[in-house]
């Protein structure tokens, strides 16, 4: 029977009740080999690296994902607690909210669509890309051993495409749909805290603001030449009519940038993009952005510029009219995260190497790839930082002060390879010698295997 170390059992403790017995026991050993295994994520990979090479009903670890009952939302739910008591136990929750391609091809593949692939597009070259859709909730927090922000994923939900939708005679849903159930859906779990969301300018949408304004805050893009108006004026006792949606128009944001009787204020943002800090200007309001045939939506608005002009002014809202714009700038710049921790999954723990075709499977184990680095996260925040420090991989011609997943993911694997608990075949009873420096080579060696 498989023994895992103390450091991952008190820490995945609280997901025992999603499973049955039996199941819970394949779990434990898809865990511990999904953070063990380099190269690809598939259950063959985690059997192979658990000494599970030899199990005649392999199959039983595949039923895991494709036939298993337990439910996805329900972990989703128990990660987040875990994730708010370790890293924000008080103060605003602010989640980073963005989509990203997997790219996946097959014909058995039903939920899959043709995208924009963001990553190798630019504004004058458009390149498509084959695969399968995902939106991930993150929540931002500072690491005290990293000294920079993190996106962990919470909670990631499968977007099919519209062929999917119109091959089965259904209506398609959109993706600021799928945003706004996931951004309730965390404040259902979460009522008493507030709940701070920035994602790009694809939700910018007044549907998505309006339905969401009033549980959640949300801090997108603003585009500069928008329709922005005063709020409608006080409707008068016995006056006639339908009530006004909007007050009197005012001048663009374009417009405020060009205008010289603009008042700007100057602010340092810590936490830019790449983590330095940043010296901006800033001014601000509030207005009602409004456009014909959708709903009204009270805003503050925010516009930036770069005194060196290194880069374009931009404009953010936020739903929230009290939100300072410091406030809202040093939030938004958090975004940016979420596109590391995506890259990161791909490069250390094998998101894109799944190879399951049922429907079932495929909408489980990539929300499971994510929410992986979440729990590494916690592994290496809970029990093998020493010090509030974390071991950093350094080289004569590679010098590196802060740590990063990489890292983190190494520690865990060195400590899980380390406890003395942890037994992963028992029916081998040989010992060889090594000497320890070829040890520690061979263990480091192994540990940053992507």
């Amino acid at each position: 029977m498989l023994t895992l170390p103390f450091a991952l059992t008190s820490l995945i403790v609280g997901f025992v009740p999603l499973f049955s017995k039996p199941v819970w026991q394949h779990v434990q050993v898809l865990l511990a080999g999904a953070i063990l295994a380099p190269g690809k994520r598939t259950v063959t990979s985690a059997l192979r690296v658990m000494g599970l090479s030899r199990e005649r009903h392999f199959q039983t670890y595949h039923r895991v994902l494709n036939r298993a009952v337990w439910s996805s939302l329900a972990a989703s739910r128990i990660l987040l607690g875990l994730l708010v008591n370790a890293f924000v136990p008080e103060g605003a929750l602010v989640f980073a909210l963005d989509d990203t391609i997997e790219r996946r091809r097959g014909a058995q593949i039903k939920a899959r669509g043709i995208y924009r692939d963001p990553v190798r597009s630019s504004h004058s070259h458009f390149v498509k890309a084959s695969g399968l859709r995902w939106l991930s909730l993150m929540l931002t927090v500072r690491l005290p051993w990293a000294e920079r922000v993190w996106a962990l994923p919470v909670l990631t939900a499968l977007c099919p495409s519209e062929r999917y939708y119109k091959e089965r005679s259904r209506r398609h849903k959109k993706l600021i749909t799928w945003a706004r159930q996931m951004m309730r859906q965390v404040k259902r779990w979460l009522p008493e805290r507030e709940v701070v969301v920035v994602a790009d300018s694809s939700f910018a949408a007044l549907e998505l603001l309006s339905a969401v304004r009033r549980e959640v805050t949300l801090i997108t893009r603003l585009r500069l030449d928008a329709a922005l108006y005063e709020p409608a004026p006080v409707r008068q006792p016995g006056q006639n009519g339908r009530p006004r949606l909007k007050g009197r128009r005012l001048p663009t944001l374009a417009a405020v940038l060009k205008d010289e009787r603009t008042l700007w204020t100057e602010h340092r943002v810590a936490g830019w993009y790449g983590g330095t800090e940043r010296v901006v200007e800033v001014t601000s309001g509030t207005a009602v952005w409004y456009h014909a045939g959708l709903p009204p939506v009270p805003v503050r608005w925010v516009v930036v510029r770069d005194p060196l002009k290194d880069f374009k002014p931009q404009a953010l809202l936020s739903t929230n009219l009290e939100n300072d714009a410091v406030e809202m700038l040093t939030w938004f710049v958090r975004r940016w995260q979420v596109e590391v921790t995506f890259e990161e999954a791909r490069k250390h723990l094998g998101m894109e190497t799944q190879r399951q075709w049922s429907d079932k499977a495929i909408a489980r184990t990539t929300p499971a790839v994510l929410g992986l680095f979440s729990i590494v996260t916690l592994l290496a925040h809970h029990h093998y930082c020493e010090k509030q420090k974390l071991f950093v991989r350094q080289a004569a011609w590679y010098v590196k002060r802060l740590p990063t997943f990489a890292d983190a993911l190494a520690t865990v694997r060195q400590g899980l390879w380390r406890e003395v608990g942890f037994y992963i075949s028992r029916s081998e009873t040989d010992s060889v010698k090594v000497d320890r420096a070829l040890l520690d080579r061979l263990t480091d060696a192994l540990c940053y295997a992507a």
